[in-house]
């Protein structure tokens, strides 16, 4: 790992040695492998990703770097402005001054500022719609992408990520990089990734409330079910 960190510079350095060496070695192939400047393929663990659904300040500002950095490419075509308004408990007004960067109804959905196929054009396919991205991937999975993002000149946007080689998408990240220290940028790239978590499945942190208290529920009732079915059984046995 040590020769991997002194091989790579530029865009992603900093964020690539967030994976530390240990993480690296981890058991499994985790968010993928890669091949160091020694040409040894290592595991890549994935970072935890710090998905919390109670922070609405978290959110709020992942929605702002969503809609920033990501709208202008890729679609959230399940998720609606108002839902965010609502969800996120950011004023309509608020939603509709900075965050619909692509529609004036607040009804509207999140679509992309760009034509697809233009897009497919530059990079050599469309931009995924992000609706359900930390769903199918993983919230870690995306997490990790986003910070290992590292430069490569041979790549036509000068960029590479150790997680998914060749990534066709630039690394659109790298001037909020350059201008925050690697803590910040880590804290930034955790709030868009809790937003795009919270976009996935919106009532996730309810359902898992809601589930403990069901499961809950179970185990005291267990309780009575057992004392009567000793009751029912008893003269039989």
């Amino acid at each position: 790992m040590s020769t991997l960190i002194k091989s790579l510079a530029g865009l992603g350095l900093g964020a690539a040695l967030t994976l530390t060496a240990g993480s690296a070695l981890a058991a499994g192939s985790g968010c993928g492998t890669f091949t160091n400047a020694e040409g040894i393929v290592e595991h890549l663990a994935c970072s935890t990703a710090p998905i919390d659904f109670t922070n609405k300040g978290s959110l709020q500002n992942g929605a702002k770097t969503f809609m920033n950095y990501c709208a202008g490419c890729h679609s959230a075509k399940y998720v609606r402005h108002s839902r965010i308004a609502k969800d996120l408990e950011i004023p309509p007004e608020l939603v509709e001054k900075y965050l619909m960067v692509t529609t004036d109804q607040i009804g509207d959905h999140i679509d992309a500022e760009i034509d697809p196929e233009v897009q497919a054009s530059w990079f050599g396919a469309a931009p995924p719609d992000l609706s359900l991205e930390t769903r199918l991937r993983g919230d870690d999975w995306v997490y990790t992408y986003l910070l290992s993002f590292y430069e490569d000149p041979s790549r036509p946007w000068g960029a590479n990520n150790l997680v998914l080689a060749n990534a066709a998408m630039p690394h659109v990240l790298h001037n909020m990089q350059e201008e925050l220290s690697q803590e910040e940028f880590e804290s930034e790239v955790g709030d868009l990734v809790n937003f795009m978590a919270w976009m996935a499945e919106p009532v996730r942190h309810d359902r898992k409330v809601i589930g403990f208290f069901v499961i809950l529920f179970l185990l005291v009732l267990l309780i009575p079910v057992y004392l009567l079915n000793k009751e029912f059984w008893k003269d039989i046995k």
